[in-house]
């Protein structure tokens, strides 16, 4: 069962965000330092305020830590005491202090530099020009300090253009993190001061480093470069995915579950935010801010850490599936390979959601749970059809013919859950789809046996033939499916089709079982007349197939014509076996000629109305004309060779077969019948009958 209670309520290492990109649903407060501190802060002096303050001088990521806390006042209180310094408070004498810029002194190479206050109301104000007035400022302390002023002076100095700096840092990433909300200008104006403090980062670097060549330890102002500005946005990046996508999901469709909505609450913010990147920033960002790949990097890590946490949970199995479609298929297909952002994002390794070790485990999960439902589902509605069965339910009837919906349903289980494996990855598609086929082949014999059953004890029931039709015509359903859908098994015959042949065979048995009770008789009047008016009795026997066609008429044409084979085959067989009796021995030529007549005749008229009515089985057509011709032949040697031929044709025709019809020519001598029969050695074991026709035939 899945827990969802703690999923979105703040990942570990989450803090709380100080405002996020305007993308739909953010919210707008922005954190400043209030007046009543600033002022507050310049109220006193003291020697703490003589150091740089700590967001100066920590590391890049204690920066990153410290940002996303709580800031104590005492840390921008004592930073801001220095601007009142030398300042007169009411009732007490002034003190004087030389100014750290003079209002009238001017600058290097330019008009005069503004002073601290100034430049502090200004950023106050929002506006960035005063980042380079300010970069002055910090280049005279660095000046003053190679000029030698002291230690005191220096470090009262460097505190207020630390504090300067605070207060500009805090406006820029406040630009920043809500960049679409910014005008281009301020937000050209913000990026702008990120990159100069990056050009200052790495001179101050290189600077600091030859400064330490040639004079260790000989240090006269506290390190406050580099700053890493450009660190800290991409800092203030993370907190913006973090907020966005902890935003927790407004209220689903009906239903759809609460992983579902979370999946999709996740995955199109995320889509929408790197598309607003890649349109509206990217063409406002200089290219060394990397800011598609940033933001980009930032909602994946986010993504991705969702997506582990929820993963450590007992996942049902639906949530399994949704987990792994996205992980799968639909966040690295869908979103990360959109139209928009596929492009932008090809040189961003992002990689996978999840560990491919977590992957293949909840793979594994979700192949033998799946494979379990498919299964229980397929003998669900098995059983349902076997109820209908025993019921003596009427099928239903589909364009004149019996139908069952067995066969459809059975499929669609089968290939929505292969579909479902297909939809995650093609490769899992593949393994799922040998797991069902072992399903499929269990309930297909299940389905016969089941059948089988029917067969025996439902023979009473009013709509048992129209049953039986129904789940033959089945058989086809089953059968384009497997050869359609699942040519990649290397002998699908030997487990899958097996079962529904043999389910056809015993269905056709109990469709003609009455047929052929009924032509039993007909068939004995052959050698009860000693054939002598066979034309009669065959057209009795013609006629009493044709009456029961009609019967047949709601099979698919393709099952009448195999029906119609059957009936083919037992009219060649039962004719075999009448001439196979021994009760008919002539010993004249002329009589053996006019019995040959008789079974050429026979044999045209039963090949004529079989294949009439549908009978593919061409393979019957030289069955009794040979025989015939045996008959007939007187010469030996002319016998050999028609036997000979005929072995080709049937070879489990035996010796058995062959003196039985050889006992109808009672000319023939014993060494004469001796030497035509030897010739079947010559083909014995020379190759298995495709078919059987002889095999089916016992002789005395």
């Amino acid at each position: 069962m899945l827990k969802m209670m703690t999923f979105f309520q703040g990942l570990p290492g989450q803090q709380s965000v100080l405002g996020t990109l305007n993308f739909p649903g953010s919210p707008q407060k922005l954190p400043s330092v209030s007046e009543s501190e600033s002022e507050a802060s310049m109220s006193e002096a003291s020697s703490e305020d003589l150091v740089p303050p700590p967001e100066a001088v920590v590391a890049p990521d204690q920066e990153q830590q410290e940002a996303a806390k709580k800031k104590k006042p005492t840390v921008l209180s004592n930073m801001f005491s220095i601007f009142t310094k030398g300042k007169k408070k009411r009732g007490q004498p002034s003190l004087v202090e030389p100014p750290l810029v003079p209002e009238s002194k001017p600058g290097l190479d330019g008009p005069p530099i503004p002073t601290v206050e100034e430049l502090k109301a200004a950023l106050e104000q929002g506006r960035l020009e005063a980042a380079r007035p300010l970069l002055m400022l910090e280049q005279e302390l660095a000046a003053a300090a190679a000029g030698g002023a002291s230690e005191e002076e220096l470090v009262r100095r460097q505190s207020k253009v630390e504090a300067l700096y605070v207060l500009l840092r805090d406006q820029v990433l406040g630009v920043l993190r809500r960049p679409l909300e910014a005008a281009p200008e301020r937000l050209r104006q913000a990026l702008a001061v990120v990159a100069e403090q990056e050009r200052e980062d790495r001179q101050a670097v290189a600077a600091a480093a030859a400064a330490a060549a040639e004079a260790p330890g000989a240090v006269a102002l506290a390190a406050t470069r580099p700053r890493r500005w450009l660190q800290l946005w991409r800092s203030v990046v993370a907190e913006v995915a973090a907020e966005r996508l902890d935003t927790r999901p407004a209220a689903g469709a009906e239903g759809r579950s609460e992983a579902e909505s979370i999946f999709q609450h996740l995955g199109c913010t995320v889509k929408e935010d790197l598309e607003a990147v890649v349109e509206r920033l990217k063409p406002l960002f200089p290219a060394e801010f990397g800011v598609v790949a940033t933001y980009a990097e930032s909602y994946h890590q986010h993504f991705a850490a969702h997506l582990a946490s929820m993963a450590q949970f007992e996942l049902c199995e639906r949530d399994t599936y949704l987990l792994l479609l996205w992980v799968q298929n639909l966040y690295p297909n869908d979103i990360l390979n959109s139209p928009k952002l596929a492009e932008e994002l090809q040189d961003v390794s992002l990689g996978s959601l999840l560990p491919p070790k977590q992957i293949r485990l909840l793979e594994a999960t979700f192949l033998s749970s799946e494979a379990a439902n498919v299964k229980e589902l397929m003998a669900r509605a098995l059983e349902m059809e076997s109820q209908h069965w025993a019921q003596d339910v009427a099928p239903l009837r589909l364009d004149g013919h019996c139908h069952s919906e067995l066969a459809i349903d059975i499929i669609q289980i089968v290939s929505q859950g292969q579909a479902k494996a297909e939809n995650i990855t093609p490769d899992l598609g593949t393994q799922m789809k040998q797991v069902l086929l072992v399903e499929l082949s269990a309930l297909l014999r299940s389905y016969q046996r089941a059948f089988d059953e029917f067969l025996e004890r439902g023979k009473q029931l009013r709509n048992y033939r129209a049953n039986v039709i129904a789940n033959i015509n089945n058989c086809l359903s089953f059968r384009t499916s497997m050869e359609q859908k699942w040519q990649i098994l290397q002998d699908p015959r030997s487990y899958l089709l097996d079962p529904l042949s043999e389910l056809k065979v015993h269905g056709f048995d109990a469709l003609l079982q009455n047929l052929f009770v009924d032509l039993k008789p007909l068939f004995k009047r052959f050698t009860q007349t000693r054939w002598a008016v066979p034309e009669e009795t065959l057209e009795e026997i013609i006629g009493t197939v044709e009456g029961r066609l009609p019967e047949f008429s709601e099979l698919h044409d393709c099952f009448r014509e195999e029906l119609l084979e059957a009936v083919h085959l037992h009219l060649v067989k039962e004719y075999i076996i009448r001439l196979s009796k021994r009760r008919l021995v002539l010993k004249t030529a002329e009589q053996q000629q006019q019995l040959a007549r008789h079974i050429l005749a026979n044999a045209s008229v039963i090949q004529d109305f079989c294949t009439k009515n549908g009978s593919t089985a061409t393979w019957l057509n030289p069955a009794l004309p040979t025989l015939a011709e045996i008959i007939r032949l007187q010469d030996p040697s002319a016998i050999k060779i028609e036997v000979a031929t005929y072995a080709t044709w049937y070879p489990d025709f035996s010796k058995g077969h062959l003196n039985a019809i050889l006992a109808i020519k009672g000319n023939l001598t014993n060494s004469e019948v001796k030497s035509i029969r030897n010739i079947l050695d010559i083909n014995t074991g020379a190759q298995q009958p495709s078919r059987s026709l002889f095999s089916l035939i016992k002789v005395g």
